[in-house]
């Protein structure tokens, strides 16, 4: 069985068909689905998806695009929110200085505040950083970070930035950028990471992998991206796509606290 670590089920490209996107996720063996909060709205979106659907569960956040937005009730907001049972994380947050959508200045202020508000709630935060791997690593050293844990959702970093990670005690999440042609690089770096730090994820809508490339993502689908870590591993005992299952269910389970 397999738990898609990071999606948005909520998007609006789900409205149609979202019920059947989720059986045919089943059909291919995702047992749960982690959907993620980017601003308060999309937080509350995926809290409500955990209460209606068993299988979801939820994490609240603001991503670092949209932290220019924050009010100033948002945190009091997330607190409220985080008393729901099916709240695993906070998160994605982080640094993104490619598109720069939030000034970078407010981006690691707000960087801090959420690394200290998912502190105080015992939350494991889930990392989005593009092009800010010397800030995001320095910010979660300081503020202690690994005293909570958490995970760099859909790597696509260099070495450093893995050791980096791992050294705080992450997790690291792959997409299926695992499966792009250009991505040897990647494939390098997955079949050295310790296989009990390793968690799967589509990012859906986003993302797509090979062969589906151009259409919208689904959960459905991160059975692709345990198919290329399988493929990887190909030259060690045991590592079929079911066991690659296997462990990074285990690993999402003790992660995030799912029974």
């Amino acid at each position: 069985m397999l738990i898609d670590t990071h999606t948005h089920l909520d998007d609006a490209r789900y409205n149609d068909d979202r019920d059947l996107m989720m059986a045919r996720a089943k059909e291919s063996g995702v047992e749960a689905f982690i959907t993620i909060g980017c601003d308060l709205a999309t937080s509350r979106a995926a809290v409500d998806l955990a209460d209606h659907h068993p299988v979801v569960y939820a994490s609240i956040g603001v991503h670092p695009h949209e932290v220019i937005r924050i009010g100033e009730n948002w945190y009091d907001e997330f607190r409220c929110l985080a008393r729901h049972p099916k709240v695993v994380a906070y998160g994605e947050i982080g640094l993104d200085y490619h598109y720069n959508h939030s000034p970078p200045e407010e981006q690691r202020t707000r960087f801090r505040e959420q690394l200290q508000l998912a502190r105080e709630l015992k939350l494991p935060v889930i990392i989005h950083t593009r092009e800010a791997q010397s800030d995001t690593i320095t910010i979660l050293r300081e503020e202690k970070a690994s005293e909570i844990g958490g995970v760099f959702h859909c790597f696509s970093g260099d070495a450093w930035l893995a050791k980096d990670a791992l050294d705080l005690g992450f997790y690291l999440s792959f997409s299926g950028i695992l499966t792009f042609p250009n991505a040897k690089m990647l494939r390098e770096i997955a079949g050295q990471i310790p296989l009990d730090r390793v968690l799967i994820e589509t990012d859906c809508p986003y993302l797509t992998p090979v062969p589906y490339r151009g259409k919208r993502n689904e959960p459905a689908y991160v059975s692709l991206v345990a198919k290329q870590l399988a493929a990887i591993h190909a030259g060690r005992q045991d590592l079929s796509i079911e066991r690659i299952g296997e462990l990074t269910t285990e690993n999402a389970k003790r992660l995030f606290k799912i029974g």
